[in-house]
């Protein structure tokens, strides 16, 4: 399922005008918390945003319509005066999984540092080689985030570009005083900055080769071939816990990333495997993910079927 490769020849054969953008992305405000304000701006931010996201192309390369990745941003806005807003930002993305109407989350963040400066009807700018706006550049970061994540799931670091474009957006925010771009300002090191320096880091390569694994080698076969499937996703968490066993850290934010999306579904997963498999998988992930203890245990107690 080289879905890249049948983009290019979908192209060939019938030519570009039935592309379409790569994301399918539904932006939502929230302005509940604001009180005794005419709120119209955050309307009137909410389409700009969406055609902001949609009519963007962040990449060189061509999709059909069926192929753009399905994201959502829903934006919950805390502080409002004047030109200035503060709130979080949650963004998820999902995925096809191959021989099946399943959608497995791929991204699943929620960003506590989202400020930025608007007023009604301002354009939306952004340019990758420089700094237009907080605004722009959040939301640019997060489209790359999800294509390079995307593409690492179909093959190994194949989304290596996109964290690149990321990157360079950190760069040119740093300097303009926004929080969420630098390196020392978050004792946890959950911001933007050390995504992206997780992810491109030598240290964290066996994480980043188990996206792969766990996508394309792992629930792409498993319509097919369940035993083969959980057999890569296991394989998948152990290299998984390499990098685990390499940090001094007990969370990263790249390790928070993958149990954030895909807790639920390893547990799904699992529950109908065999009981070698359950006592394996039980025991890597409350070892590398010990947010969710009291989730896996459903593993080991269940006798359900996998379910998606």
């Amino acid at each position: 399922m080289l879905k890249y490769l049948y983009t290019i020849i979908f192209t060939i054969l019938f030519g570009v005008s039935a592309l379409a953008q790569e994301l399918k992305c539904n932006v939502t405000i929230n302005s509940s918390k604001i009180q005794g304000t005419n709120k119209s701006v955050f309307t009137t931010l909410q389409t700009a945003l969406n055609e902001f996201m949609n009519g963007t192309k962040w990449t060189n390369n061509a999709f059909s319509d069926e192929e753009r990745i399905e994201c959502s941003f829903f934006i919950t806005i805390n502080e409002y005066g004047g030109s200035k807003s503060s709130g979080t930002l949650q963004v998820q993305a999902r995925r096809p999984v191959y021989g099946t109407s399943y959608q497995t989350i791929i991204l699943n963040h929620v960003d506590d540092d989202f400020s930025f400066d608007y007023i009604e009807f301002d354009r939306l700018d952004f340019d990758l080689r420089s700094f237009k706006s907080n605004l722009t550049s959040m939301m640019a970061f997060y489209a790359y985030l999800i294509l390079g994540i995307d593409y690492d799931s179909f093959s190994l670091k194949g989304g290596s570009q996109f964290f690149d474009n990321a990157q360079m957006i950190i760069s040119y925010a740093q300097k303009e005083g926004y929080s969420g771009w630098n390196p020392y300002e978050n004792a946890n090191r959950k911001n933007r900055y050390w995504i992206i320096e997780n992810i491109l880091s030598s240290s964290y390569s066996y994480e980043r080769n188990a996206y792969y694994k766990y996508h394309r080698l792992g629930l792409d076969q498993c319509a097919d071939n369940l035993v083969e499937g959980r057999k890569q996703i296991l394989q998948a968490l152990s290299d998984i816990q390499r990098t685990f066993d390499s940090q001094s850290e007990i969370s990263t934010p790249y390790l928070r990333l993958f149990f954030d999306a895909k807790s639920e579904e390893l547990v799904n997963i699992f529950v109908g495997a065999t009981q070698e498999e359950k006592s394996e998988a039980y025991a890597l992930l409350t070892k590398i993910d010990s947010f969710n203890p009291s989730k896996y245990r459903k593993i080991t107690r269940s006798t359900d079927n996998m379910r998606f």
